[in-house]
């Protein structure tokens, strides 16, 4: 009887057991292909050479979370100028993008260039919640400041980053949203791509809803060619915008635009419809 006994208790915890392992693992899996970090290549010391660059980090339980303040041109306290927060693709870091970014600062725009957790010199793990939990810590830090006006606040999000910028708009507001080489949601192109079904998701990261619930202006730029993440999910999140330019380039997904003096007057004017930029 307590040979029964104990064989019945040892199938339960088994049958309780089996499944709880799997879920983990599937999760597991799920962010080491959402967020390799590991596969991005950093330097523990970066940004020296970035002009006027300021450091900032938020403190977690294990480790900190960097992020780079690049100041606009002829922005102070006295004259306070606009932000632009990039949140960057799943294989980049902050490091490859403030010479990219640099014709947000000589409009006199401030860029905020927040970090994944993982990655880079930042410590923690990634998830959802986390990343975009960041964002609104970073987002609430640097609006605070004097040479910032938290009224023209612009995000700008490529790849993944779309996602995480869409989660932030959910949260704070913004006076303009830049999409690049965007999906409607992790789960979608999980389903398009691999046939996974959607409930087994668990960074969804929904821009498509997002995109529903924003009012202000949005610029949606993508690759026709794209083969990651296909041109239908501009097309799609487009058509969910109530105030939005779709603009589509030949390139795939990492040479979109093919270069970007071609997306800087796009950029421009969705600043000036916005009202981001002022005479």
């Amino acid at each position: 009887m307590a040979s029964s006994t104990k064989r019945r208790r040892w199938l339960w915890a088994a049958a309780v057991a089996v499944p709880v392992t799997l879920v983990l693992v599937l999760v597991a899996l799920q962010r080491m292909l959402l967020f390799p970090s590991g596969a991005v290549r950093t330097h523990e010391v970066a940004g020296e050479d970035v002009r006027g660059m300021q450091p900032l980090w938020i403190q977690l339980e294990r480790g900190r979370v960097e992020a780079w303040l690049l100041p606009g041109e002829g922005v102070d306290a006295e004259h306070p100028g606009p932000l632009v927060i990039f949140a960057h693709g799943n294989g980049e870091a902050i490091d490859h993008w403030p010479p990219i970014l640099r014709h947000y600062r000589q409009l006199g725009i401030s860029v905020l260039l927040p970090e994944y957790r993982g990655y880079g010199r930042s410590g923690g793990s990634p998830s959802e919640d986390a990343v975009v939990g960041d964002f609104v810590t970073f987002y609430d830090l640097v609006v605070a400041r004097p040479e910032i006006d938290g009224a023209r606040v612009v995000v700008h999000g490529r790849s993944l980053g779309g996602g995480v910028v869409g989660g932030l708009v959910k949260q704070r507001p913004a006076a303009a949203m830049i999409l690049q080489s965007t999906f409607t949601s992790v789960a979608d192109l999980a389903w398009q791509n691999w046939y996974v079904p959607r409930f087994m998701i668990v960074d969804t990261f929904d821009t498509l809803e997002a995109v529903r619930r924003f009012d202000s202006p949005i610029l949606i730029v993508h690759g026709e060619g794209d083969q990651l993440i296909p041109v239908s999910h501009a097309r799609a999140l487009h058509d969910a915008a109530s105030n939005a330019k779709l603009v589509l380039f030949e390139g795939g997904h990492n040479n979109t635009p093919p270069s970007w003096p071609e997306l800087w007057p796009e950029i421009d004017a969705l600043l000036a419809d916005a009202g981001v930029l002022r005479p």
